[in-house]
């Protein structure tokens, strides 16, 4: 996910993304450790999607109360 697409998500749906990109992140995990996965490179994609979308996030969150 883009941060461009991100930013065009509600409040509620980063938090939904987030979550669930979570859960993704813990199945590649233990898919790892039991020797199932081949695309290692996902992991990293999936960590770098959570900053992603915590950044933004934060982001709406700080925005919020100043434009309020």
């Amino acid at each position: 996910m883009k941060a461009k697409e991100a930013r065009e998500l509600s409040s509620a749906e980063v938090v939904t993304k987030l979550r669930e990109t979570r859960d993704q992140l813990l199945q590649l995990r233990l898919r790892k450790h039991t020797g199932q996965i081949e695309k290692t490179h996902e992991l990293r994609v999936l960590r770098k999607d959570i900053a992603r979308l915590e950044t933004v996030l934060r982001q709406k969150n700080s925005a919020a109360p100043t434009a309020a």
